[in-house]
């Protein structure tokens, strides 16, 4: 009954009919965040888009300025030798090549982001399959497809987090842990809304940011002022 009462007092804290400050909400998600493990602090964006076409896609890559608070664990293809060696020194996790492949294919995959070096590609390229559906699967446009592996790691282990339109429009991200400051989280939103801004794509006609909310990992969700958070953006 504990865990009922605990969550029955966090949504006596929100009022549903409220759109909050992005200063007010972060407060009140933190006061809400009373489980025994440090919450994910979460943001879910609904776009004015439709994903079914090409031209109205939503996705890419943000490094949040203060991190996620989350031990992100990063799998590197590149060929034994300079390449390799650049991306254990930045702290990759795994790296290999044809090796690491075939671990993948036996359904080994303890990691939880993947970078390769353009020349792996015709590697990678055979693990769509099993990468794909997970969302492992190095991309170009997301810089897990990239010469400098060293910084991609890096980026990666810093905090970058890859977000991408659900069908329903929906965004949606950890931005970071309950224990955050609250000027550590609005930073970190704050970012990470100006890169869901600069995606919009050519094909998305009328309000493009039509929702914010944010809730933690137990607690219930606030509405946040949309035309108040771009403002602050742009301000």
């Amino acid at each position: 009954m504990a865990i009922g009462k605990r969550l029955k007092k966090a949504n006596a804290n929100v009022d549903r009919n409220k759109f909050y400050a992005l200063g007010e909400a972060v407060a009140t998600v933190k006061g809400n965040a009373t489980a025994k493990f440090d919450e994910t602090v979460e943001i879910a964006l609904n776009l004015g888009i439709d994903p079914r076409h090409a031209d109205q896609q939503v996705r890419g890559m943000v490094v949040l300025p203060n991190g996620t608070g989350k031990t992100v664990r990063v799998a590197v293809f590149a060929r034994a030798g300079a390449k390799a060696e650049e991306a254990k020194a930045a702290g990759a996790d795994i790296v290999g090549a044809d090796d690491l492949a075939e671990q993948i294919l036996a359904g080994k995959m303890d990691f939880d982001r993947c970078i390769a070096t353009p020349d792996m590609m015709g590697v990678v390229g055979k693990l769509g399959k099993v990468l794909g559906p997970r969302g492992l699967m190095p991309n170009p446009k997301l810089g897990t497809v990239t010469p400098n592996v060293g910084e991609a790691v890096k980026a990666a282990k810093g905090g970058s987090v890859e977000f991408r339109a659900e069908k329903t429009g929906i965004v949606h991200a950890g931005v970071g842990k309950a224990s955050f400051t609250a000027e550590a989280l609005e930073e970190n939103v704050k970012a990470f809304v100006t890169a869901i801004n600069r995606a919009k794509p050519t094909g998305a006609k009328g309000t493009y940011i039509e929702k914010v909310s944010l809730s933690s990992s137990m607690g219930p969700g606030l509405k946040v002022d949309v035309a108040g958070l771009v403002a602050a953006l742009n301000g």
